[in-house]
């Protein structure tokens, strides 16, 4: 009877120690509503459907980004958007107030920055790299970096508790060549996701079917019923073949046989001014990754 008891609770002994363990902490900066949903939309979802928690910033408002809206009325607009495209992410969606277009790299937002990490007690923050062709995008990515360090140091922003270890600090992948191009050290499988991705992009209306197409000159593209633009955002958002640093990297932490079925993925650099990872790290952070 003992040896049955026991039999059993050896059992259970991997499930109380998986619903034991603490929950992976991610947060990704952008610095517009629906920066952080292309480039990073797809992981957010494999962490929230493992039951980790995800929290998409904007550092601005948005209310620069269209053609013929603007100010407060597209700032309310862009945040309704990004708090129904957090509920389709499975994620929580924050829009801070600082002016659309008009970004700087103030000890004020630093500051600001420093708070949010450290309320989220983030293991891993994700962000713009530096050499970027949006000022906003390059101020948002300097903010941070220079975030990385201080948000262990309790004497910096002494009314918030420091981080007792520095996070993995990650950049989004971008095409910019220049002072270096992007480099793929951790790529994520989002097949399963593209679809929920898409569906969440959506809910960005005044830019994934106003906005955008109109700096491209396709706005007399856009379909104007709901699943025909879903289709049509499919189709444009549809990448290209995986290249051969993606694909080795895939193969690095998905395996070979894996990485051959991979169709979505998205790629992250990592910074060099945040924790340093191991190997053995980056699995335990990225527990989607199962060979």
């Amino acid at each position: 009877m003992k040896n049955l008891i026991m039999s059993v609770i050896l059992a259970f002994v991997p499930l109380l120690i998986f619903s034991q363990q603490e929950k992976i902490n991610v947060i990704v900066i952008g610095a517009h509503p629906d920066d952080c949903d292309g480039r990073a939309g797809g992981t957010a979802i494999e962490f929230a459907k493992r039951g980790h928690n995800v929290l998409f910033v904007s550092v601005t408002d948005g209310s620069a980004g269209h053609h013929e809206i603007g100010g407060a009325p597209l700032a309310n607009i862009r945040k309704l958007e990004a708090q129904e495209a957090g509920k389709r992410f499975g994620i929580k969606y924050l829009v801070l107030d600082h002016p659309d277009g008009k970004l700087m790299p103030t000890l004020e937002i630093r500051d600001e920055i420093i708070r949010l990490i450290r309320q989220w007690n983030a293991d891993i923050v994700i962000v713009h790299r530096p050499n970027d062709y949006h000022p906003d995008h390059r101020y948002t990515s300097t903010l941070v970096q220079d975030a990385a360090y201080m948000v262990i140091v309790p004497n910096i922003v002494p009314d918030t508790p420091p981080l007792k270890r520095n996070p993995v600090f990650l950049y989004m992948e971008d095409n910019f060549q220049k002072p270096q191009p992007f480099s793929p050290d951790i790529v994520i499988d989002i097949t399963d996701s593209w679809d929920q991705k898409i569906y969440a992009l959506a809910a960005h209306v005044s830019q994934m079917f106003e906005w955008l197409p109109w700096t491209s000159g396709t706005l007399d593209k856009v379909p104007a019923g709901e699943a025909e633009r879903l289709e049509w955002l499919k189709k444009t958002r549809q990448p290209g073949e995986l290249s051969k640093e993606k694909m080795a990297s895939l193969v690095k932490w998905y395996g070979a046989e894996r990485a051959k079925k991979v169709k979505f993925a998205e790629a992250f650099e990592i910074c060099e001014y945040g924790r340093r990872p191991s190997e053995k790290q980056i699995r335990e952070l990225f527990p989607m990754m199962i060979k």
